[in-house]
């Protein structure tokens, strides 16, 4: 058994870089993506014959090149700072539902938006209709306010 892996040691290099690639998918950090990549370019290079230590090398120079280059890269590209990003109270702005629940005037009912049921109050104090499609304007902690959408 030892001498099928000192004869093919591309195949340990190959395993190693497959198990880094599925630890990469837990991390998400493109970290251990870079040692995937030196193990991958060592088993390119074992299977072309040099010995262990050439491989060592290469494995530990590609992997801290990857590191140095190919991470850098990945993370700008991955994670763009977005400022047209919306969240919490912004991204409910201007988003459509329609009433679940009958809003009195001057009073509260319901609206669903995306899923969620919200207690909901009219715009202008006025009474909108079951199943009237609405669209939100204004936000105060959990009760939307809104408006008929024409």
């Amino acid at each position: 058994m030892i001498e099928f892996f000192t004869s093919n040691l591309w195949l340990i290099w190959v395993i190693i870089s497959i198990v880094c690639l599925i630890l990469e998918l837990s991390s998400g950090d493109c970290f251990i993506l870079c040692f995937a990549i030196g193990a991958a370019v060592a088993a390119i290079v074992a299977g072309c014959g040099a010995n262990l230590t050439v491989q060592i090398i290469t494995f530990a120079v590609i992997s801290v090149l990857s590191l140095l280059l190919v991470r850098p890269t990945l993370l700008r590209k991955l994670h763009k700072p977005n400022r047209e990003r919306l969240s919490n109270v912004e991204a409910m702005i201007g988003q459509q539902g329609r009433v679940s629940e009958r809003i009195e005037a001057g009073g509260y009912g319901r609206v669903a938006i995306d899923g969620d049921d919200w207690k909901a109050r009219s715009a202008d104090g006025s009474t909108i209709d079951k199943d009237t499609r609405v669209r939100v304007v204004k936000m105060d902690s959990i009760i939307v306010t809104v408006e008929p959408i024409d």
